[in-house]
């Protein structure tokens, strides 16, 4: 397989721990199936990313696992630094801009409804495009690329919450943006209590 050596995939995730992960979804369905929905949903990005012809870096959020769903002959694993979310996803896109890379995108690991065809055309948007942005059913966005830094899209954001995709686009006014498809990332029962694939883990709750 081929690797575009100018575009970098950026995959944020949490560390598969009981109690640390998917909170919001906790609250409904408890801890021990909320990790294991999470677990299916990093095995669902591994699905969707592996086979794409780009250079793929996953950031943890606590602490680099060795021997788990990510094989090191695939992606590049690193930690996330920073004090909130934004200045996390700042710090790494600016090491890959300065790694040499032209086209960068960050998203998370709990999207089912992405496909590896909307991270290819998020690439190819890139090509004619300044931004890309995958607008989230919540009010954030779960994909974010760009061919040029700029440091006050992750300023002032109050994250997780319905303002951030609009301030983000309100920061971007004055510059070619691309949006994709609206999906829904998992965050509450909500999100995933009509799903066929999500049905295995809900039968004792719903």
């Amino acid at each position: 397989m081929t690797q575009d050596p100018e575009n970098l995939l950026l995959i944020f995730t949490r560390n598969p721990e009981l109690g640390k992960c998917k909170t919001r979804l906790a609250a409904s369905v408890g801890d021990e199936t909320a990790l294991d929905i999470y677990v299916f949903l990093l095995k669902h990005t591994v699905s969707v990313t592996q086979d794409l012809a780009l250079t793929k870096e996953v950031y943890y959020s606590r602490a680099i696992r060795e021997n788990d769903l990510w094989d090191p002959e695939v992606y590049q694993k690193k930690m996330q630094w920073g004090a909130d979310l934004g200045e996390r996803m700042s710090n790494a896109f600016e090491a890959g801009f300065k790694a040499g890379y032209k086209r960068i995108a960050i998203i998370g690991s709990d999207l089912y409804d992405l496909s590896k065809e909307d991270l290819e055309k998020a690439f190819k948007m890139l090509r004619s495009n300044n931004f890309v942005l995958g607008p989230a059913t919540d009010g954030g966005y779960y994909l974010l690329g760009m061919t040029q830094f700029i440091p006050a899209i992750f300023e002032n954001k109050d994250w997780g919450t319905s303002t951030v995709l609009p301030d983000t686009l309100a920061d971007l006014k004055n510059i070619n943006v691309y949006l994709l498809e609206t999906k829904n990332d998992v965050d509450v029962l909500e999100d995933i209590a009509d799903i066929p694939a999500f049905q295995p883990f809900l039968k004792n709750i719903l």
